[in-house]
């Protein structure tokens, strides 16, 4: 069966509406959980892959468990780092919540992409949303891709990139002594850099689509400055308007993306108000550039806590 003919048969396509031009979609009328049949699990996979972030409103029956369970059933969880840690009761869910100093997201990224074979798929749960802003925005990267003029696409897939988890605060506006404290803890216990082609080919798609984000540190044998503005040329395909869907979350809500074609921004414009999200990782394959090299790790260093941390 196609994917076309599976998603058909299992979620009318009336139950799928466009949020976007060129990405994102509310699914309507299904109720998220680790129980849902097979073809279910695998038309909302198929309609992830077809508009690359999906969305599910009133989800408040999840619980953390239940979000773990269902992600389980998208592909192998990834746990978190030791600097981080999951929910108690779960292998791989964990919270974000910036107010209290918790990960940064307000900067253009892709999830973990200092890693060689980063998540391929995220699930992410509004827990506790602000009554005004905390807005999250994606971006096609594989739309992106297209809409560069073909001498810049021959560029694109003969570069290489280098990712690493140092944190470069210049890029955020206004960090905490709770921020600062936070990165300075994650390098200490755990480094990454990898090399990734700024071109991959999606494994399940055949697209290609830009790997950039707040993780790039330089592009491979090309000088710094001439490297900042390759960074900034590429960098604004991705974010063009035309590429991005806005999303305002709802408490309940649940998004759902395919993390090797997309990055995405959580604003930081709610102030001191609550902000709590808790996120699933699904395990991704090492990219693969378009004359089929593979990304290659470079550093990769995770130290044990000290005996006398808990």
């Amino acid at each position: 069966m196609s994917e076309m003919a599976l998603i058909n048969n299992v979620i009318p396509r009336t139950d799928v509406v466009k949020r976007a031009g060129r990405i994102g979609a509310e699914i309507l009328n299904i109720k998220l959980s680790g129980d849902l049949p097979d073809q279910t699990i695998a038309a909302i996979n198929a309609l992830m892959l077809e508009y690359k972030v999906i969305f599910f409103r009133e989800q408040g029956h999840l619980d953390d468990a239940e979000q773990e369970r269902f992600a389980r059933r998208l592909g192998k969880p990834v746990p978190p780092l030791p600097t981080v840690g999951a929910i108690k009761g779960t292998i791989s869910v964990v919270e974000i919540d910036s107010v209290r100093g918790g990960l940064r997201t307000d900067c253009w990224h892709i999830d973990m992409a200092y890693m060689d074979a980063y998540p391929k798929i995220m699930v992410l749960r509004g827990v506790v949303i602000p009554p005004t802003g905390g807005d999250t925005v994606w971006s096609n990267t594989a739309a992106a891709y297209l809409d560069l003029p073909p001498p810049l696409q021959r560029l694109a897939d003969d570069l290489w990139v280098v990712h690493n988890n140092a944190f470069d605060f210049a890029i955020f506006a206004r960090p905490t002594e709770a921020d600062k404290k936070l990165y300075e803890k994650i390098l200490t216990r755990a480094r990454f850099e990898t090399e990734h082609p700024l071109v991959r080919v999606h494994p399940e798609t055949g697209e290609r689509t830009l790997v950039l984000g707040m993780y790039t540190k330089r592009f491979v044998d090309v000088p710094k400055y001439d490297g900042q503005r390759l960074f900034d040329l590429f960098e604004s395909h991705i974010t063009a308007p035309e590429n991005t869907l806005r999303w305002n979350w709802k408490q309940g809500d649940v998004a759902i993306w395919d993390n090797r074609a997309t990055m995405h921004y959580a604003a930081k414009d709610y102030g001191d108000q609550p902000r709590l999200v808790y996120r699933a990782a699904i395990d991704g394959e090492v990219p693969v550039s378009i004359d089929g090299r593979r990304s290659v790790a470079r550093v990769k260093v995770i130290e044990p806590p000290p005996a006398n941390v808990v």
